[in-house]
Order: structure tokens, then C-alpha cells, then sequence
């Protein structure tokens, strides 16, 4: 199939959305699809050569102008390309995409109805405004989880039964750091000790002001045996975290990393005691599985997508009780059985997700899309 792409979120360094692009897009092409990816400007890094992909490129830097883009120049670009089919990734499609075209839309999530009190203004406005025309619009609709696929449902009733679960895939990330480099990077970021480590952007969804609350809570001994290393780029709304830290406290064993590559990335999942993700909503939860591929337990929420995510191999609890968080954090940092039995669990649950059968399952749904849209 030619399938044209929606390929803004390949434009910013990659992570959670960005990433499910970017693996989508590479198994497609692997699978022997045509690509054609749409971008509003040049990608922070360079895009690798993908088989049968062609990449077109506009000079569309900021949010007004590239909401125009997507609105106006996409849908004439996709209309010279002789597409078979058009997918949006990420919560849109073009209004006035060429009605001859099948057009598939992904959700990942609901969050502006969910938890709109953890977006950007400008986020929630465009979620709320643009993501009823493409669900409406769209020959079929994917969702991550079935969790997301529910929350679609009740919200759109009429998207029913157009709705299809392709979960994401894994992405390996295999340890590439010379021990030079791994050297020093755990001498830079005083990575000296057992630790407990948070994975993702440093914004008010992923609840870190709690996690920060919840781990002062821990007797001082658990602590000094247990770092809290969070690594993530700079979001938004959290102000500054290393305040917090030492207004509880608690600054001698927490770690900051900030954003950090798929190689540290690695050797800090392959390290890690648990890992500590009570995310306020999740539409899939890439680091619970990450950190699964690798034999590390999960301390996780018990809403949204996070228990279908995290299956037998994580510890849930209520993202809102701060004791309920310590409590979880002392257990895994302390009871051996419990943590023993779930690493036991890490790897079987991991392999549930590959990437070939997402690449495969949502190759089927273009295919409905099209019969649909004939």
C-alpha cells in the first residue's frame, strides 16, 4: 500500500508518541509498504533511510503554523501523492482531506477529558476542537489499549463500531555504552547505590510532585539505600523540582538526570531496582514495558490503561494517596519474595508487545478502511 502519514511528531526529539511514529512508520516500510511522510519542518535529527519512503518537508516552525499546515497544506499534498490510504498517528486528520481518500486516525489517549488540569492551554484547546471531526471522519479509528478503546467509546458513541486495539510495540534498547562512557555516567549523575527510577517528560500527568512526596516518606535509612533517580527532558507546569527536593528534604538521594539517550536509557532500566510510574492517566505506558524487556518490576497505577499495560508484573496503587505510594515504594524496596515473584513475571509480560504484529494489526485496519471508504 502507499500510505501518507501525518509525521509531525517525528519533528522533536522522540518519546512516547513520537517513538510510537517512528516504529509504526520503520516495520511498515520493513513490512514492504510505500511511506510518504508529512512534516511542518525539519525533524530535530535526522531520520534514517528508510526502504520505499519518501519524506516531504515544509518551512511550518510553530504552533499557528502548523496547525495551518496540517489543515490546509497537508490535504493538497496528500492529494497529489496518489495515496491508497492516509493514517494520523496522533489525534488528527486533516478537515479537508480529498474525500476519495480512506483515512485511518490513531487515540492514544483522552486526556484533555480525563485529566485536562495536566495539559498546556493550547494542547487541550486543540485536542478538544480537532480530535471529534477525525474520530467522526475517519473510515476506522485505532486505540493503543482497550482502555483508551472504552474511553472512546463512552465519549463517542457513534465511533463504536469503527474502534480497533492495536497495542504498541516494544523497542529494544540494547546497552550500547562503552564502559568509558558508562563510567561516566554514573559518576556525573552520583549513581552509586540500589535506586528506584521514574521515566518520562517532567510534566504534572506523570504526578512526580507525589512521587517526590511519597519517597520523603521513607525512613531515612530505606532512603540512603535506595537513590530515586528520575531521568526525563523539561516538560511543563512543575516549576522547579530541585526546590521541592530540598524543601523535603530528600536532596541527598535524589537524582536528576534530565533528558537522557536510548543507550543511557538502557543501562539505567538494566540497573534499576523498580521502576516508579503512578502516572495521574497513561493511554499505554511505554516505560512499564521497557522496564519489563529487561527484568524490572513496576510500580504502576491501578487507572486508566496502566493495568492492562503492566499485567502480572507490577504492583498497582491509587496515583492520589501519597501513603498508598510510600507504602508500595517501601514494599518493593524491602520485601525480597514479592520483588523475586514479580521479576519472575517482567520478561513473559513484555513479550506480549511486538512491534511486526502492531506493524501487521494495523495493516489489517488500513485494509477495512479502504473497503470501507469504496
Amino acid at each position: 500500500m502507499r500510505i501518507g502519514i501525518d509525521a509531525r511528531n517525528l519533528v522533536p526529539d522522540l518519546t512516547g508518541i513520537g517513538r510510537y511514529v517512528f516504529e509504526m512508520s520503520r516495520h511498515l516500510a520493513a513490512m514492504g509498504h510505500e511511506l510518504v511522510l508529512y512534516m511542518p519542518e525539519n525533524p530535530s535529527s535526522s531520520l534514517p533511510k528508510w526502504p520505499r519512503t519518501t519524506v516531504r518537508i515544509g518551512n511550518y516552525a510553530g504552533g499557528i503554523r502548523r496547525l495551518v499546515w496540517g489543515q490546509l497544506v497537508l490535504p493538497k499534498l496528500a492529494s497529489a501523492d496518489d495515496l491508497d490510504i492516509f493514517w494520523g498517528p496522533a489525534h488528527r486528520l486533516p478537515l479537508f482531506l480529498d474525500q476519495s481518500i480512506p483515512r485511518v486516525v490513531t487515540i492514544h489517549d483522552l486526556v484533555w477529558m480525563n485529566a485536562p488540569s495536566t495539559m498546556r492551554l493550547q494542547t487541550w484547546l486543540g485536542e478538544r476542537v480537532l480530535m471529534k471531526p477525525a474520530i467522526s471522519g475517519a473510515d476506522r479509528v485505532v486505540a493503543d489499549s482497550s482502555s483508551t478503546a472504552e474511553a472512546v467509546k463512552a465519549a463517542f458513541p457513534k465511533s463504536a463500531g469503527k474502534i480497533s486495539v492495536v497495542h504498541c510495540g516494544l523497542t529494544s534498547l540494547s546497552n550500547g555504552l562503552a564502559k568509558e562512557a558508562l563510567s561516566a555516567f554514573t559518576t556525573m549523575h552520583r549513581i552509586d547505590r540500589r535506586y528506584a527510577l521514574f521515566v518520562g517528560t517532567l510534566e504534572p500527568r506523570k504526578n512526580l510532585c507525589r512521587i517526590l512526596e511519597a519517597y520523603s516518606h521513607l525512613s531515612i535509612d530505606t532512603r540512603e539505600n535506595l537513590l530515586l533517580i528520575i531521568a526525563g527532558g523539561q516538560g511543563w507546569r512543575l516549576g522547579d523540582l530541585r526546590r521541592l527536593i530540598t524543601r523535603l528534604g530528600i536532596e541527598l538521594t535524589v537524582r536528576l538526570t534530565g533528558y537522557v539517550t536510548d543507550d543511557e536509557l538502557a543501562q539505567l532500566y538494566a540497573n534499576a531496582h523498580f521502576l516508579v510510574m503512578p502516572s495521574i492517566y497513561e493511554g499505554f505506558g511505554f516505560p512499564i514495558i521497557e522496564a519489563n524487556a529487561m527484568g524490572i518490576p513496576v510500580l504502576t497505577s491501578n487507572t486508566s490503561s496502566m493495568p492492562e499495560i503492566a499485567g502480572n508484573a507490577a504492583l498497582l496503587v491509587d496515583p492520589h494517596d501519597v501513603s498508598a505510594l510510600t507504602s508500595a515504594m517501601w514494599t518493593l524496596a524491602n520485601d525480597e519474595n514479592l520483588h523475586r515473584h514479580l521479576v519472575n513475571k517482567t520478561r513473559l509480560n513484555a513479550a506480549r508487545f511486538d512491534w511486526c504484529k502492531s506493524a501487521a494489526d494495523l495493516t489489517k485496519v488500513f485494509k477495512e478502511a479502504v473497503r470501507m471508504r469504496r
